[in-house]
């Protein structure tokens, strides 16, 4: 068994807590980014959230859809998406001893790419902006998931 001090001496773990930490607060800043605009824009999904712009019909016009709010919030369910098997394939991946330089790749064209992702999605940037960065970071996962099935795991 591993003791917590002997996984801070690992440099690869250490490595992706630390990418890890980026791509995690980048998710919650999309959280916040759909809070904002629906604020800004006064658009709510749910009737308690505008009940403080008015009562009855008047409050129900601000139960809509904005294309700029639902942007950002696919943008954020993309994140839920694909941060969260990276956030589980990662850890193992991390764990199972791979080369330093390899991991840090990894981890590094993952957060690189979720955060293009999330640039080209909200500015909007012409495909296959959108489509390239999201493929790269799947693949990053994907890699990382064969390597740790081919070396660590037993099937």
């Amino acid at each position: 068994m591993v003791n917590l001090s002997q996984l801070m001496e690992n440099e690869v773990f250490m490595a992706f807590a630390s990418y890890t930490t980026i791509v995690l607060s980048k998710m919650m800043f999309m959280s916040t980014a759909t809070a904002f605009y629906r604020l800004t824009r006064k658009v709510f999904a749910n009737p308690e959230d505008c009940a403080g712009f008015g009562k009855g019909e008047n409050a129900k016009k601000y139960l809509r859809t904005d294309d700029r709010v639902e942007r950002v919030r696919r943008a954020h369910l993309n994140d839920l998406e694909n941060i969260v098997p990276f956030l589980g394939i990662g850890l193992l991946y991390s764990l199972s001893g791979p080369d330093l330089s390899t991991a840090i790749l990894h981890f590094r064209l993952f957060v690189g790419a979720r955060i293009y992702h999330t640039i080209a999605y909200l500015t909007p940037l012409p495909q296959p902006n959108r489509a390239l960065a999201f493929f790269i970071g799947y693949g990053v996962t994907l890699s990382m998931a064969y390597r740790l099935l081919k070396s660590k795991l037993y099937l």
